[in-house]
């Protein structure tokens, strides 16, 4: 059986501490505000693909904090390319979750391409990042997610996931300068 999605995030907030950075895209996003709602949630919906190039800025920008991108299996392949950018960054400091369902969820359920045979593991090990990893049970997950937090990013960490419990899409506030305001003075309150 496979992953549940809102299992996997909760599993996933006792190792985000509050100076930690999150970009989550698409119905992860709005599962993990639900289930984790904090200033330095960074919202990355509304650019499909893009959650990694913003995570990495933010690395690169935060070299004292951890920066987790929470990506959709959609959502990357739009932008594979980011995949050798990260590695070629140097970045010690960020961890790419991919949670792959096969589907882009948030529009339809359309199915991805080839879905059953793309190796998301593969190729980050491939471009360069330092660790990666595939699960699709919570218990593999729960045993290996304080390990791999303990070792230097980039790391990727893949989990063949389903739909959990369903949570509210607030559209109007992740598109809101509200949202985004409230990450700036959360990033800007503490530097660390």
């Amino acid at each position: 059986m496979k992953l549940k999605r809102d299992d996997a995030l909760k599993a996933l907030i006792p190792h985000v501490n509050d100076d930690d950075i999150v970009v989550a895209v698409y119905q992860t996003n709005f599962d993990w505000m639900a289930l984790n709602p904090r200033p330095l949630n960074y919202v990355a919906v509304g650019a499909m693909g893009q959650a990694s190039s913003h995570g990495l800025g933010l690395a690169l920008a935060n070299p004292k904090r951890r920066v987790f991108i929470f990506d959709g299996d959609g959502s990357i392949l739009m932008n594979l390319g980011s995949l050798v950018t990260i590695s070629g960054a140097g970045v010690s400091n960020l961890y790419h979750f991919v949670f792959a369902n096969g589907v882009y969820e948030v529009n339809g359920n359309q199915p991805l391409p080839a879905a059953d045979t793309i190796d998301f593991e593969g190729m980050a090990r491939s471009a360069g990042y330092r660790g990666s990893r595939s699960f699709n049970t919570l218990d593999a997950f729960q045993e290996n997610l304080s390990e791999l937090l303990s070792m230097p990013g980039p790391q990727m960490a893949v989990m063949e996931i389903v739909p959990g419990q369903l949570y509210p899409r607030d559209y109007d506030y992740i598109h809101s300068a509200a949202a985004r305001q409230s990450f700036r003075d959360a990033l800007n309150a503490v530097l660390i």
